[in-house]
């Protein structure tokens, strides 16, 4: 009799075991897969600045400085690695392409620009993606995360060197509300 709980013990154990573990690689396999989906995004948004740019140019030549700060800041995130530099260098981005569009309000024959309207829409929709593909990932990495400090979970993480994941997260300056000066 006793050999029977010991052996029902050790059994739940092992399945206990066994679906932790598989919980850690199916969340780590997620998180790769979100990633990824911010990376055709972000490719997306990369193949579009350099029409924006183009098209703006064309209305506002003298405006040089805007122009490589997006360009800098384009080819700094494409080659940004990791979570923490990669969204570092979105951030960046994100600032530059601000400023490219503030400029486009100096400028109504490009504002009435359909090439430039449709650009910018098209952008709009990857900005929205990336945001929805961010969103996503940091709720896998939540869960992923959540699981490498809960017991009995924890056991395993540190088994098999499972550690946390970096969240792909915005700047302070981004949270601030927008200053609007008339």
């Amino acid at each position: 009799m006793a050999g029977l709980i010991f052996l029902v013990i050790v059994v739940l154990l092992v399945a206990l075991f066994i679906f932790y573990y598989n919980k850690f690689v199916s969340l780590r396999n997620q998180s790769e897969a979100a990633w990824s989906d911010i990376d055709v995004q972000l490719k997306r948004r990369y193949d579009l600045i350099p029409n924006i740019v183009e098209t703006v140019k064309g209305y506002a030549s003298h405006e040089k400085d805007t122009f490589e700060e997006v360009t800098r800041a384009r080819a700094e995130a494409m080659n940004a690695q990791g979570v923490e530099r990669q969204a570092e260098a979105e951030n960046m981005l994100t600032g530059a392409l601000k400023s490219l569009f503030a400029l486009s309000e100096n400028y109504p024959e490009l504002k009435a620009n359909t090439n430039f309207l449709e650009l910018q829409r098209t952008l709009q929709e990857t900005e929205d993606s990336i945001q929805l593909a961010r969103r996503y990932y940091n709720a896998v990495v939540r869960d992923f995360n959540t699981l490498t400090d809960t017991f009995p979970s924890v056991i395993i993480a540190n088994m098999f060197s499972f550690t946390k994941l970096e969240y792909f997260e915005i700047e302070d300056t981004q949270r601030e509300n927008v200053q609007v000066k008339f």
